[in-house]
């Protein structure tokens, strides 16, 4: 019956993303940007579907991983620096620049490290509740360094065309902010959702994955 629920939500889950990114391909900002930003999407949903059977993830992951591409989606479609509600939160806040990039960084970190926590619990890498967490984050900030990494190579290879890529927005920190939003949204997940994947982790146990 596990498999039967966690078909039916990555099925949902699937045609929600595929709707969206087909809608942000219609007329994006920058065509270039908007694949360069989506493209995680594009490689995960693939991956979700080829892996399903074997290694099915918990529900919470499942809908953390929809939710993560839908936002990489929105910043594909408008560029980071140009989603509405980013504005909205900009002149709630009075802030001196669209802080929608910082979600996506927060998200990069949020989920990544719900997924990191599920694979080594499942595969019995690390021991320990601390050791775990730790684990957990570090693999959180070296994504996001590989990402800011990823992000420096297109600025060399593209030049001013990488602007909008960056969206940096003039702000000389933006590398060490995003790396550091990454690293609130880890232990934002790892504090607040443990619980909840352990119960879920134990039903998939029962389920024999």
């Amino acid at each position: 019956m596990a498999n039967v629920h966690t078909q039916r939500l990555l099925s949902f889950g699937s045609f929600g993303v595929i709707v969206a990114l087909a809608v942000s391909a219609w007329q994006p900002f920058e065509r270039l940007t908007w694949l360069m930003e989506t493209l995680p999407v594009m490689i995960v949903m693939p991956l979700l579907w080829a892996t399903h059977r074997r290694f099915p993830l918990t529900p919470l992951l499942y809908v953390l991983i929809f939710l993560h591409c839908l936002v990489l989606i929105a910043g594909g479609a408008y560029t980071y620096a140009r989603v509405p509600i980013g504005f909205d939160v900009q002149a709630l806040f009075d802030l001196q620049r669209n802080p929608y990039d910082k979600l996506g960084h927060f998200m990069q970190g949020f989920v990544p490290a719900l997924a990191a926590r599920e694979i080594f619990l499942r595969k019995g890498v690390v021991n320990g509740r601390f050791w775990l967490a730790f684990v957990c984050v570090c693999v959180v900030m070296a994504v996001s360094a590989g990402y800011e990494l990823i992000e420096w190579a297109a600025a060399l290879v593209m030049g001013q065309g990488a602007d909008e890529f960056l969206g940096t927005q003039g702000d000389v920190w933006d590398t060490q902010s995003d790396m550091f939003m990454a690293l609130i949204g880890a232990l934002a997940a790892l504090l607040s959702l443990s619980r909840w994947h352990n119960r879920q982790l134990h039903g998939l146990a029962g389920a024999g994955y």
